[in-house]
């Protein structure tokens, strides 16, 4: 009897507490803590230093204006930026006479309503065929 007491109480705090944090996204997907704005408009993460790590983004809202703290991941590509998410195909053959190689991407996500190309083709020089050298395992091999 005491264990479906427990159960039971501890259902109901499962309960309210999937509750409370279901409640604490709903305010903050509106705009921001006592904000009665509904179309916020942000900008680019701007890192606070270089060109990438820690910074911050702006959004305007009618006449509020609000700075929350984001992040630019420093391997981000400057060509589509870093609030667009794409996701890429295969990486195609190398052309032998550019030494390149190139695959193409759509878009998947548009983060803070940023202006995103749908698609977007992206190449990278191509690595020389090396094959590396097994290394030897130590302590575990006969003598």
């Amino acid at each position: 009897m005491q264990r479906r007491g427990f159960l039971l109480l501890a259902l109901l705090a499962l309960l309210a507490l999937t509750s409370a944090v279901a409640k604490k996204k709903d305010k903050v997907k509106k705009g921001g803590p006592g904000s009665e704005c509904a179309e916020w408009i942000w900008g680019p993460c701007t890192p606070s230093s270089k060109d990438c790590g820690v910074g911050f983004r702006e959004g305007t809202c009618g006449a509020q204006t609000q700075r929350i703290r984001c992040r630019v991941p420093c391997n981000w590509k400057k060509e589509f930026g870093a609030d667009c998410k794409y996701k890429f195909e295969s990486w195609e053959a190398c052309d032998g006479v550019t030494g390149t190689k190139a695959r193409q991407g759509t878009l998947k996500k548009a983060r803070y309503n940023a202006q995103c190309q749908e698609t977007i083709r992206v190449t990278k020089p191509c690595t020389p065929k090396t094959k590396a050298k097994a290394k030897a395992k130590k302590g575990k091999g006969k003598d």
